[in-house]
């Protein structure tokens, strides 16, 4: 699939990996739809692209059906069709459980897998009447083992891995690709969610250490890659950890 004139709407697009997608997809020629809870960063984003007439933000809070719906409405009112979406948006307040915050549970199900299935129920009637989409959320390394200090976190990851396959088992036949990029240790903003002081010093001494950290625009050269398929070509999961990590 080659993005140029390709529609693409991305949520949590305005920092890290999603900032970074959005980027690499107008280089290549695609129309792009950011929405993300900052208007202000969002704008910033897309004056910074190579081509800002062909991006369109709006204020969008994953967590909110309407929101979502209002979102991929932009996309459809511009540009006439949605040919991927791509669920980005996450938070990652690690504790241990017993230390743990029960609003914070909250919070990382809101965001990290009701923001997914928004996600999806606002684009798959319309690629479905297309007959062809593409279907993408962020998972993490995560959302595949389990470790001390994040088993909230990891159940959010676990719970999009299982929809994520179950909308492909679904909707395969009917010409939607879905996809998962699961990275690793990403050194971005998203540790700035990190409700533990402990855990987030480790993390953020982590990345300082050779080769234990990939950059947002690493894991958008893995999005750009699974985008760029063609439309018989569904790469489901994409896992990329930087060389030093271990788990």
């Amino acid at each position: 699939m080659v993005l140029k004139n390709k529609v693409i709407v991305i949520t949590g697009a305005s920092s890290g990996m999603g900032a970074a997608t959005t980027k690499k997809a107008i280089a290549k020629g695609a129309k792009v739809v950011i929405g993300a809870r900052n208007e202000e960063k969002l704008k910033a984003i897309a004056d910074s692209t190579e081509n800002p007439s062909n991006v369109i933000y709006k204020t969008t809070d994953v967590t909110s059906l309407e929101d979502v719906k209002a979102l991929v409405k932009t996309a459809i009112d511009k540009f006439g069709k949605v040919d991927i979406i791509y669920n980005n948006a996450g938070i990652m307040p690690q504790d241990n459980l017993v230390d743990s915050d029960p609003e914070s549970w909250k919070s990382m199900f809101n965001t990290n897998v009701i923001g997914v299935l928004n996600g999806i129920k606002a684009t798959l009637p319309i690629m479905k009447n297309q007959g062809k989409g593409l279907i993408m959320a962020t998972d993490s390394v995560a959302g595949h083992v389990v470790y001390p200090g994040s088993a909230v976190y990891n159940s959010t990851k676990f719970a999009v891995r299982a929809i994520m396959e179950g909308l492909r088992q679904e909707e395969h036949g009917n010409g939607i690709k879905t996809g998962i990029i699961s990275p690793g240790s990403v050194n971005t903003n998203l540790s700035s969610t990190i409700g533990n002081k402990q855990i987030k010093e480790s993390i953020t001494k982590m990345w300082n250490e050779k080769n234990m950290s990939l950059s947002a625009e690493d894991i958008a050269n893995s999005a750009i890659f699974m985008m760029e398929q063609a439309d018989h070509v569904d790469i489901n999961e994409i896992l990329v950890r930087p060389t030093g990590q271990d788990i």
